[in-house]
């Protein structure tokens, strides 16, 4: 027969066994059963609190990833929209250069109209040096850019991608082109404005830049100044040195748009299940569409 868990009175214990039991007997094999219990419950609890954690964690990180393609999206749009304005700011440096070029190219003809010309499609004269004055700085959009850093999600975009988008809104390149499309041709400007005010006004009878007749007027007095022709002459390298800083700009831009497109498709392919994702396995990827063979007509023609 087995033996019978032996069992003893309460008072009949040291002060350690007595407060550990419960009842008023204490047996052995009731406290290795309450002490398993205890234990199992323990690990209940314990792990049901880690995964109550993890799977909190989980969730914020989801939100986070969620964040990231959304900023990464909104980025690599923002970014094709800077290209589209960078493309018409280099037709425009591009016209406005070769239009002030053929203007120094003629400065020295012996002809009353050299400072004017004839607008074909409006039937109208101008005289370009009335717009010199007029300047466009390089200004790209940069909305999404400013929005991501102002509420704190710049850093899910990780450092690698962060330096690329980077280089587009804050790089040297980028601050150098601003500077030369502004403050640089300011100072041609301010240059040929204090001309006016400090030489010409003392000189001519009226100044009136706007009106034809003044170019036409003054066109031998305008030629014989130097200062002016330089100015144009510096101006014009400097819209050279942008078109070139342009073409570079785009280029860059043309190639982290790629970069970008390249890193939303691998996010967007990855497989998700509630909070948890990754990479699908390649049994389970898209294959590329094959060609379809066009049917053949089945009946054969017969000569006549």
């Amino acid at each position: 027969m087995a033996k019978k868990n032996k069992s003893r009175e309460r008072q009949d214990l040291n002060w350690f066994l007595r407060l550990i039991t419960l009842g008023d007997r204490f047996s052995v094999r009731d406290f290795y059963d309450r002490l398993k219990k205890g234990f199992v419950e323990f690990l209940i609890v314990f792990f049901g609190v880690l995964v109550s954690f993890s799977v909190e964690q989980q969730g914020e990180d989801f939100e986070d990833r969620g964040k990231n393609i959304d900023n990464l999206v909104g980025l690599r749009d923002e970014l094709m929209e800077m290209k589209t304005y960078t493309e018409d700011y280099i037709a425009e440096n591009e016209w406005v250069t070769e239009l002030y070029k053929e203007q120094y190219r003629r400065w020295e003809e012996d002809h009353d109209s050299i400072f004017l010309n004839y607008d074909e499609v409006d039937d109208f004269h101008y005289a370009p040096m009335a717009f010199y004055t007029n300047r466009n700085p390089f200004n790209p959009p940069r909305v999404v850019y400013d929005a991501i850093k102002l509420d704190g999600t710049f850093r899910f975009l990780g450092s690698d991608i962060g330096r690329l988008v980077n280089d587009n809104y804050d790089g040297v390149d980028l601050k150098y082109l601003m500077i030369n499309t502004d403050k640089e041709e300011k100072a041609y400007i301010d240059d040929f404005e204090a001309r006016l005010a400090n030489q010409w006004v003392f000189d001519l009878e009226k100044i009136d830049v706007e009106d034809n007749d003044f170019w036409y007027n003054n066109r031998r007095y305008i030629q014989n100044d130097q200062f002016i022709k330089y100015n144009l002459f510096k101006r014009i390298e400097l819209w050279y040195q942008i078109n070139e800083q342009l073409h570079n700009y785009s280029a860059t831009l043309e190639k982290n748009i790629e970069v970008l497109n390249g890193v939303i498709a691998e996010e967007e392919d990855q497989w998700t299940l509630i909070w948890w994702w990754g990479d699908k396995p390649s049994w389970l990827q898209a294959s590329p569409k094959s060609t379809t063979e066009e049917p053949q007509d089945q009946e054969q023609s017969t000569d006549p």
